[in-house]
């Protein structure tokens, strides 16, 4: 079904045309900031999260982000989707207390919740999804996911990683981000990234279909639209059942990873399970920290975030059994 989103989650025109103007005419000095001095940069831990739709990918970003020790894409920094140096530049001017004189700007929340809705947050500095910086460095349409091939072959990737990169060096702390729409192309952010980090999120299957379902709902006000990334598998999945659907969705995407993982030394990977996470997350913290410091990086603060988090319960569902029977067909 073509996508029409609910009210709630309608795009608005006017932004979309505003920024395209602001980053249109930032894009050339953005260019002469990386030409001067990206060889220069230091080498930042680039952490990206991936893991199938609503596994608890926003639930990490928000919480990576809470501990102050990563940087991260805001929804401040997300309207600077081509020049997100720049963005980085004017952020640390607008919010970091070392700039503040005198306080005259005091008006942006400077705290991080772990709220949201189908991945978006509230707050110029909560978390945003920052899919419009992936669009735009590399060659990502219409939602499609992309044959590794193609990502190695795009003519900016150098530009990609620089720009990740110089983000970094802006805030000089580990630059954490969204990848599910690299699921499919670990092996390419591999290569390209010697010091990345992945975070693999990975929630219970059937609570992980069912919670797609109810945001299918609420984004486009019905359950038959494809909800997040069209997957290689979209056509043989597109004639079933919406149940049926996302429980393939979630499958694919999981064997996806994994199998990207599997290339990837250990040194540089943490998989987390959404559950354990929810009960213990400073265990969490402290694997992380133990991985960035095999990259030659040293958290400076002790994990000082919440000791848990609630975790939803979906066995009273009544589409329970009807997403085990669908997924019971894709792991058989």
């Amino acid at each position: 079904m073509k996508e029409q989103r609910s009210v709630p989650f309608e795009r608005n025109k006017s932004l979309e045309n505003l920024l395209i103007d602001i980053n249109s005419s930032l894009s050339m000095t953005e260019q002469q900031l990386l030409n001067n001095y990206s060889e220069n940069y230091k080498d930042f831990p680039i952490i990206f999260i991936v893991g199938p739709l609503r596994s608890g990918t926003t639930l990490m970003m928000q919480w990576l982000a809470n501990t102050k020790a990563f940087a991260y894409p805001t929804n401040l920094l997300s309207r600077f989707y081509a020049s997100p140096i720049i963005g980085s530049k004017i952020q640390l001017l607008l919010t970091d207390e070392n700039y503040n004189f005198r306080n005259e700007i005091l008006d942006f929340n400077s705290t991080v919740d772990f709220i949201s809705q189908n991945g978006k947050t509230h707050g110029a500095l909560s978390p945003n999804e920052f899919w419009y910086f992936w669009r735009f460095f590399l060659p990502f349409k219409n939602n499609k996911i992309l044959e590794s091939s193609v990502l190695e072959n795009s003519k900016n990737k150098n530009l990609f990683k620089d720009e990740l990169l110089g983000v970094a060096n802006v805030f000089q702390k580990p630059f954490a981000l969204k990848a599910l729409i690299c699921n499919y192309n670990i092996d390419f952010l591999n290569k390209l990234f010697p010091k990345a980090l992945f975070i693999y999120t990975h929630r219970e299957p059937i609570s992980n279909i069912i919670s797609v379902y109810e945001a299918r709902e609420r984004q486009f006000g019905n359950t038959k639209t494809w909800y997040s990334f069209e997957i290689p598998e979209y056509d043989q999945l597109k004639e079933k059942t919406s149940i049926e659907q996302i429980a393939g969705q979630i499958y694919f995407n999981n064997r996806a990873v994994k199998r990207g993982l599997e290339q990837v030394s250990e040194s540089k990977k943490v998989i987390v399970e959404y559950e354990k996470f929810c009960t213990n997350p400073k265990y969490y913290y402290n694997v992380i920290e133990s991985k960035l410091r095999s990259l030659d990086f040293e958290i400076p603060t002790k994990y000082t975030g919440p000791e848990s988090f609630k975790i939803r319960r979906y066995d009273e569902h009544s589409l329970y059994r009807d997403a085990i029977k669908s997924y019971k067909e894709f792991i058989s």
